[in-house]
């Protein structure tokens, strides 16, 4: 990792159907990411946040993609803006915002890098697309479309298509999957580690070999953070949580392992919601996560 670190910040709710996700960067940043990033003896520079339209001043013009045009238009500028980051060798932390982001995120990363892992934290498949969404919402979508499937506007994001290989992805945490997301995940070979694995085999064994699948022939992982990964004890402020996640020490191991690793070369932290949250506890969970992923120990 680069000791310089980018926050860019991207309160986007147009994908996601609770509002409130908007104001995620926000908590973040109140919950000192960039002091506690600075105390690791990193240099963080705050690149602000990118312009996103309110829903009120919007119309939904395709019940099956939400907001396609302005969803389009955020993740381009998103694009160009990490790709700037990354180009100038710094490690791009994208403050979220709806996991829609994330076609942004990754297509600014893979500008890059072309060979890219990731491993994508989170309780949900986010495999859907147009035909198989049971909502119409996007932030259910950004996986498959960055493997190349889905709707061609969201699926070209950066100019190019796809971003990502299938078999160097790995879903971590996954406990609620539609139905056509499950055959979309077998069918495309992608690798998901549900919480019967973890509680199986432990969280340990499971990040060993998510992160040996996503540096197989790669040059760096991306770690996409859904706070909804977590359990809601820990993280009740997510838009679409789910009972039975990973415990917190459960998380801290993982990020340590991802920091030992020296492979992760940028990371996004999504669906943080003030509104739903207490006390502003999820975000301050997910600083403390990302500050393990940056090498934050005891000892």
């Amino acid at each position: 990792m680069d000791k310089t670190v980018s926050i860019i910040g991207v309160p986007m709710d147009l994908g996601q159907g609770r509002r409130g996700v908007d104001m995620g960067p926000y908590a973040i940043r109140y919950a000192n990411i960039k002091e506690r990033i600075e105390r690791l003896g990193r240099t963080v520079k705050d690149q602000g946040n990118i312009n996103v339209p309110t829903a009120e001043t919007e119309t939904i013009e395709n019940q099956k993609l939400k907001y396609l045009p302005e969803v389009a238009r955020v993740s381009e500028d998103l694009a160009a803006k990490v790709g700037d980051v990354v180009r100038q060798g710094h490690f791009p932390i994208i403050l979220g915002g709806d996991h829609s982001i994330s076609i942004g995120s990754i297509a600014g990363v893979t500008q890059h890098i072309k060979k890219l892992g990731v491993i994508w934290f989170d309780a949900h498949g986010d495999m859907n697309t147009e035909e198989t969404t049971p909502s119409g919402n996007i932030h259910g979508m950004p996986l498959a479309t960055c493997i190349g499937v889905g709707n061609e506007q969201l699926v070209n994001i950066g100019g190019f298509a796809p971003k990502l290989r299938p078999q160097n992805v790995v879903i971590v945490g996954a406990r609620s999957i539609d139905p056509e997301e499950r055959e979309l995940i077998k069918q495309h070979g992608i690798t998901c580690y549900t919480m019967h694995e973890i509680d199986k085999l432990g969280i340990a064994k499971v990040m060993e070999e998510a992160i040996r699948i996503a540096s197989d022939g790669t040059d760096g992982i991306h770690l996409s953070l859904d706070l909804d990964s977590i359990d809601p004890d820990m993280c009740p402020g997510v838009g679409t949580p789910v009972l039975g996640g990973v415990t917190y020490r459960e998380g801290h191991l993982a990020m340590e392992m991802l920091f030992q690793s020296d492979k992760v070369v940028s990371c996004d932290l999504v669906e943080v919601n003030p509104i739903l949250d207490e006390h502003n506890k999820t975000a301050r969970t997910a600083v403390d996560l990302v500050c393990s992923l940056l090498g934050e120990s005891v000892m």
